[in-house]
């Protein structure tokens, strides 16, 4: 058995390494004589070693368990230019235009935020006519003094009166409840 003796840094008195207090003096030895040898630097390189191959392992199995088999899915990365886009079926008639400085009546079907865009409006559109509604048209309420700003308006018929588009507001409801006569000027 291998004991290592010191001193106690106040009497002087021996002590084993290792022990935690003085039994002449009392005082705690504590840290001052245990057994804290610097490690050798082989010792510390076998440990950074040792850490060094878990992380590795650790890596590779995460790697491993995330890994995705290989798909038959390609990545296009788009460059620029332009996408094509789908043309109308050649059956579906255009949408109604208003007739340029033109001042009338018409059915409003709805009114279409244009933060919503105008496919929405393109879509509502899209509706009324299948409701068999005819003369169906989007306009951009902004360039209409007439109308709310900021609006993409789906609207049904040009009329020359008011009387005249409220005779065609009752089958203009089957496809819109809120259908409403509007006046439009430029």
């Amino acid at each position: 058995m291998n004991v290592t003796t010191a001193a106690c840094p106040r009497c002087a008195a021996p002590a084993v390494r290792g022990q935690e207090y003085c039994l002449e003096c009392g005082v705690r030895l504590g840290r001052r004589l245990r057994d804290d040898r610097p490690q050798s630097a082989r010792f510390v390189k076998l440990r950074v070693s040792m850490l060094a191959l878990v992380a590795a392992c650790g890596a590779a199995a995460g790697i491993w368990v995330t890994h995705e088999a290989a798909t038959a899915e390609t990545v296009v990365t788009a460059l620029g230019g332009s996408v094509p886009v789908a043309r109308p079926k050649p059956d579906t008639p255009a949408l109604t235009v208003w007739p340029a400085r033109r001042r009338g009546f018409t059915i409003v079907l709805q009114s279409v935020p244009k933060v919503d865009g105008r496919d929405k409006a393109v879509a509502v559109a899209q509706g009324a006519r299948e409701a068999k509604l005819a003369e169906v048209g989007v306009l951009d309420s902004s360039r209409y003094a007439s109308l709310r700003p900021g609006y993409w308006v789906v609207f049904q018929g040009v009329y020359s009166s008011e009387a005249e588009a409220n005779g065609a507001l009752r089958e203009a409801r089957r496809a819109s409840k809120t259908a409403r006569v509007q006046v439009v000027k430029p």
